[in-house]
């Protein structure tokens, strides 16, 4: 005898902590910002934003779909890869090299 049992695929959705910090950076750098969505394995997800006007951010979330819904429900964000266009775009400063040093 089949078994008849459906099974369902939840829709992924972009936890609410997320959409708003990726909605203020937005806000923040402006429309047209970019976001590249990098698996962690185990850990999960990393996006990192991309400012139109070259400033760096990012967020993890638990796996690469919450990662991707996340990029789909916010308007003006981009999904980006890491390309010429995107990292040319980037612009760091000492500052931001200091800190990643661990200084």
């Amino acid at each position: 005898m089949a078994d008849d049992e459906q099974t369902t695929t939840k829709t992924p959705t972009a936890p609410p902590k997320a959409v708003k910090s990726a909605t203020a950076f937005v806000a923040k750098h402006g429309k047209g910002s970019r976001a590249v969505v990098e698996p962690l394995g185990r850990a999960g997800a990393r996006v990192v934003l991309v400012g139109a006007d070259g400033a760096l951010g990012d967020l993890v979330l638990p796996d690469v779909p919450t990662a991707e819904a996340l990029v789909e429900h916010i308007a003006d964000l981009d999904a980006a890869e890491w390309d010429r266009e995107t990292t040319a775009s980037l612009k760091i400063g000492p500052a931001h090299r200091h800190k990643m040093a661990g200084r």
